[in-house]
């Protein structure tokens, strides 16, 4: 019996939604959008955050005052609780997508290493 891929997909984008770990993701979001003050913070970080991470890929130079800049802004976010809870809820959901693709690639890293024997 043939097994439709999409349909097994469907079901495991079903099941993220249900899990735990995208239940508090989804309660953090909602407790930092509701307070405006932490919400421009976050998206302030966000925004440096991008900044450097797309100076990094594309090799340009980071400055010192963009590193102080970032540092002080992580200073900060870390004494907002609502932002570490969401930071450390988007962790979590980070580490379950790992842990799937380590799962969904397993067949393909197999028929890799067995080629190069």
């Amino acid at each position: 019996m043939a097994v439709n891929i999409f349909d097994t997909a469907y079901a495991l984008e079903k099941n993220i939604r249900e899990s735990e770990e995208f239940a508090d993701l989804k309660i953090q979001y909602a407790s930092l959008y509701a307070d405006e003050a932490a919400r421009k913070l976050f998206d302030d970080f966000r925004t440096v955050q991008m900044n450097l991470q797309e100076k990094q890929m594309t090799g340009q130079p980071i400055s010192q005052e963009e590193v102080v800049q970032a540092q002080q802004m992580v200073s900060v976010i870390q004494q907002n609780n609502k932002i570490t809870r969401l930071i450390e809820a988007e962790q979590k959901m980070s580490s379950v997508i790992a842990e799937i693709n380590k799962i969904v690639m397993k067949p393909l890293e197999e028929l890799y290493s067995q080629q190069q024997d």
